[in-house]
């Protein structure tokens, strides 16, 4: 993947940001991205959809830019990949219902994405020792400027998108015992704006 194709991809206009308010369509997103190349029969096992349910969403994400036929194969056994890795809302630009798709998605996104949280909280004494202490339950206050906190994420995503460039795009890549990690981070005033 290039460059560009491993940065979030903007999306802030309404008729895209309807194709992505949907769940089906963004577990498909996710385990795209997770695992790479499937076909509509591989994803409906990993989403708890039918197969041509897949289809249909994964041709609705194709129209939109999300995903493509990788070319190989034939018929069902059609492999699908992303053509870009992430996503970036910003659900306050825009006009009001640009807004209001914008805000779904981001709801959607955040409620699938506490859920694996929550799921995590509750099985967390299953997992072994090194995987517990690893884990990251942390939370910061910083007093900040509007500018300082926007530097703060550059910086951060820089950092964060160098895990990111082989190991999401190369399995090859990914050391022995390396399991998908999410993580969440979250940046906002605690007061209301003065």
């Amino acid at each position: 993947m290039t460059d560009e194709q491993e940065r979030p991809r903007l999306v802030d206009d309404v008729g895209t940001l309807r194709a992505l308010a949907h769940p089906v369509r963004l577990a498909l997103i996710e385990q795209l991205t997770l695992r790479g190349p499937l076909t509509a029969t591989e994803a409906s096992e990993l989403v708890g959809e039918s197969p041509s349910s897949c289809s249909f969403h994964l041709r609705q994400l194709a129209k939109h830019g999300f995903v493509e036929e990788t070319g190989e194969g034939t018929g069902r056994r059609r492999p699908w990949r992303m053509t870009r890795l992430g996503l970036s809302l910003d659900p306050d630009e825009g006009d009001p219902a640009t807004r209001r798709a914008g805000a779904e998605v981001a709801r959607l996104l955040r409620s699938a994405q506490l859920a694996r949280y929550d799921r995590w909280r509750a099985t967390r004494a299953t997992w072994a020792e090194d995987w517990r202490r690893a884990s990251i339950d942390d939370e910061y206050l910083y007093w900040l400027t509007a500018e300082e906190l926007d530097a703060l994420h550059e910086e951060l995503a820089e950092r964060l998108l160098a895990f990111r460039r082989e190991r999401l795009a190369d399995p090859g890549a990914r050391p022995a015992g390396a399991v998908p990690v999410e993580l969440l981070l979250f940046a906002y005033p605690m007061e209301e704006e003065r």
